[in-house]
């Protein structure tokens, strides 16, 4: 059986009805359900409230993986409502870069190439590149997941550049010793 027809449109009711029943739907996407919780202009605050309690009733173990999926809709579902200063938004983010390292270190997945960090979205209307899903070293990604516990690639091969110096420098100095001496 399909749904057919976008969450976004759901009342209330329609909800209620299709969220404990999902196994029998073909189409049923549970990020898409997520997302038309906050798109949804047919709930009240209140209705998108108790849908979004039904939605992590039955799928909060995808809730928990949505921060990392994408986080600006699990940051706004976990938000819902509440007026934040730009303070309090820079500290829940940080919050939101933690829980993404904890995942990412439980789970121990070898790349972050996740949702909305996957592909292309720079947010200019009729990109062509947008939605295509492209690497994440790729000058196409617009966004990456980026951590201080993260090892700076470059910085073995400019300590080794370094030391180099130090010893054609030392060598010099040997040298002209020497030639002195």
């Amino acid at each position: 059986m399909k749904i057919n027809r976008p969450f976004n449109t759901f009342s209330k009711t329609e909800y209620l009805e299709i969220v404990p029943e999902h196994k029998k739907y073909t189409d049923f996407n549970t990020l898409g359900l997520y997302r038309s919780i906050l798109e949804n202009e047919n709930l009240s605050f209140e209705e998108k409230f108790e849908v979004f309690e039904l939605a992590n009733k039955h799928f909060q173990k995808t809730f928990d993986f949505l921060v990392l999926k994408d986080p600006s809709t699990w940051f706004q579902l976990t938000h819902l409502g509440k007026e934040l200063s730009r303070g309090q938004e820079w500290d829940l983010w940080n919050e939101v870069k933690q829980r993404q390292e904890q995942i990412l270190k439980d789970k121990r997945f070898g790349h972050r190439n996740f949702g909305s960090y996957s592909k292309h979205d720079c947010g200019v209307p009729h990109c062509p590149y947008d939605g295509l899903m492209v690497h994440p070293k790729s000058p196409l990604a617009e966004s990456h997941i980026h951590f201080d516990s993260d090892k700076n690639p470059y910085s073995g091969k400019q300590k080794a550049q370094k030391r180099k110096a130090d010893r054609k420098k030392h060598k010099q100095i040997i040298d002209r010793d020497e030639e002195l001496g």
